[in-house]
């Protein structure tokens, strides 16, 4: 199983190259349904649809709907555990309240993030705390 970050999600909607390692493991993991997508994911795309950042093709909802209506993927809503662990995260890292959330799931289920965020990367290196996947 992997955790998608949010720019996964709209670079793989979009069609946008990922790395040829990122498409493999995607492909691996769609076809074993273990492809993971949080609704912190969906909270944040409409977030940056409300400020103007992106455009999508539907309104927010229903393209997240349709994006998750493709084979292998799972949509998680946030855990207890995952929201008050966004918290607790071992520190130094940035305060984006998203990013800190998707780490804390991604923790908990014990999954690697896909993600092309350097932040995240260096923090996985440094902290040891989560395992990333560069897309």
């Amino acid at each position: 199983m992997i955790l998608l970050d949010t720019h996964a999600i709209l670079w793989l909607d979009a069609g946008i190259e990922l790395s040829a390692d990122a498409r493999e493991r995607i492909e691996q993991e769609r076809s074993a349904g273990g492809i993971l997508v949080s609704t912190v994911s969906a909270w944040e795309i409409g977030t940056l649809v409300r400020k103007g950042r992106i455009r999508l093709d539907l309104e927010a909802s229903a393209w997240m709907q349709r994006f998750l209506a493709s084979a292998g993927l799972r949509c998680l809503p946030l855990s207890l555990d995952a929201a008050l662990g966004a918290s607790n995260l071992p520190e130094p890292l940035h305060n984006d309240p998203a990013d800190r959330m998707l780490i804390a799931t991604a923790r908990e289920l014990g999954v690697p993030l896909m993600t092309r965020d350097r932040l995240i990367h260096e923090y996985a290196a440094t902290s040891g705390a989560i395992r990333v996947h560069a897309c």
